[in-house]
């Protein structure tokens, strides 16, 4: 018995033990039932849709070993939509918003859409089925590349065609190099993927970047403090162009400018009241200096 979360085939009618389920749920758990999201199936004879995947029970008279085996399947549905931004009329097309980017950057966008997909599904057993997502998105970078190039799929193809070793052994791909003064040229590639389960994939996801330090500004005006008076209220900030405006010859800093060379920045964070102090020339000398 399967339970998903993910919207399944609809049901002819309810099971009695999805009822059941509900009733519990409803009357000792105070929860509600999606009627729409929720399946109870006997998994030999309907698969169940969980996060993208169809799952299954094996059932073999021939082969007793597999009977009873959790089988995860790749959704016909999602093969014919993965395959729909490369066709046009059923056939591959090419993407003409990507025709002004360089070689490099149109088999690198190809590139990551298609590995995208297929190491999603790598746990699947008929992952082999990504072959025609394989051959339309292949087929539309060609025809991408011929037509900015004015040339014919036969040679672009022949032109990128590349040869690499994957543990299951040599597969062509597609690949072109940017050049980069001083540094490795960037080799950018589509496909070379073996379609074939690997039961132990592990999905490494890529440590998320560390957030962007904010602005030292940004900083003294989240705090809210007053750097005049030293009050936590609404603040604002007295800029000047350059330090160097502060020092003006013959004539004595005023409190305000003194700080600001101190502290060697261009922005005081004062209150509203310390910022109309300064613009009329009535400032006393800060609580800390």
């Amino acid at each position: 018995m399967i339970t998903s979360s993910d919207s399944p085939d609809p049901e002819p009618k309810p099971s009695r033990s999805k009822q059941r389920l509900a009733a519990f749920l409803r009357d000792d758990l105070k929860l509600e039932l999606s009627e729409d999201k929720t399946l109870i199936t006997h998994a030999r004879t309907r698969a169940a849709s969980f996060l993208g995947y169809q799952i299954t029970v094996q059932h073999s008279r021939d082969r007793p070993a597999v009977n009873g085996v959790v089988r995860l399947r790749v959704p016909r549905p999602v093969i014919k939509a993965k395959c729909a931004p490369y066709l046009k009329h059923g056939k591959p097309e090419r993407r003409a918003e990507l025709m002004n980017l360089p070689d490099s950057l149109i088999i690198s966008t190809f590139g990551a859409e298609y590995r995208g997909i297929v190491q999603y599904y790598l746990l699947a057993s008929d992952v082999f089925r990504l072959n025609r997502l394989r051959w339309a998105a292949e087929t539309s970078l060609l025809k991408t590349l011929a037509a900015k190039h004015r040339s014919t799929v036969t040679a672009m193809a022949r032109k990128h065609r590349a040869t690499i070793t994957t543990p299951h052994g040599p597969r062509v791909c597609f690949q072109a190099s940017a050049e980069r003064p001083g540094r490795k040229p960037l080799v950018t590639r589509f496909g070379g993927i073996p379609l074939k389960r690997q039961k132990k994939a592990a999905i490494a996801d890529r440590l998320p970047a560390p957030p962007t330090r904010r602005k030292e500004l940004t900083q003294r005006l989240r705090t809210r403090r007053c750097e005049w008076c030293d009050t936590l209220t609404d603040v604002e900030t007295r800029q000047v162009r350059r330090l160097a405006d502060l020092a003006r010859t013959g004539r004595p800093q005023p409190w305000w400018a003194q700080l600001m060379a101190q502290m060697r920045r261009k922005a005081l964070v004062v209150c509203v009241s310390c910022h109309q102090a300064i613009h009329h020339g009535s400032i006393t000398a800060p609580v800390t200096a």
